[in-house]
């Protein structure tokens, strides 16, 4: 199995936008192992999005995939100005023992 982690550097008072926009979003993806995240210590206005899959091929998989369906295409429209929102993000990808 691996663990997905999406990090994002909100800007200030965007961090709750963000993570309530992901939460939608996990909602109606199919894959449902998907957490949303916000900081309690550390780095402010961090929000990760923290998503489990079989393999790495899972994960490839479904994100060719990604915005296909008539959900998804209306919920990226609600992301339009999501770059707005954040300073900065990265990918981490974990192989889970």
């Amino acid at each position: 199995m691996i663990i997905v982690h999406d990090i994002f550097i909100c800007k200030p008072g965007n961090a709750s936008k963000l993570a309530k926009l992901f939460k939608e979003w996990a909602e109606i993806k199919p894959h449902k192992n998907t957490h949303v995240l916000t900081d309690m210590t550390g780095q402010f206005h961090k929000v990760i999005v923290a998503a489990s899959y079989e393999s790495l091929s899972a994960y490839e998989g479904e994100t060719k995939n990604f915005g296909q369906s008539p959900e998804e295409k209306a919920m990226m429209e609600k992301f339009k100005d999501m770059n707005d929102m954040y300073v900065s993000g990265s990918r981490e990808i974990y192989k889970v023992w």
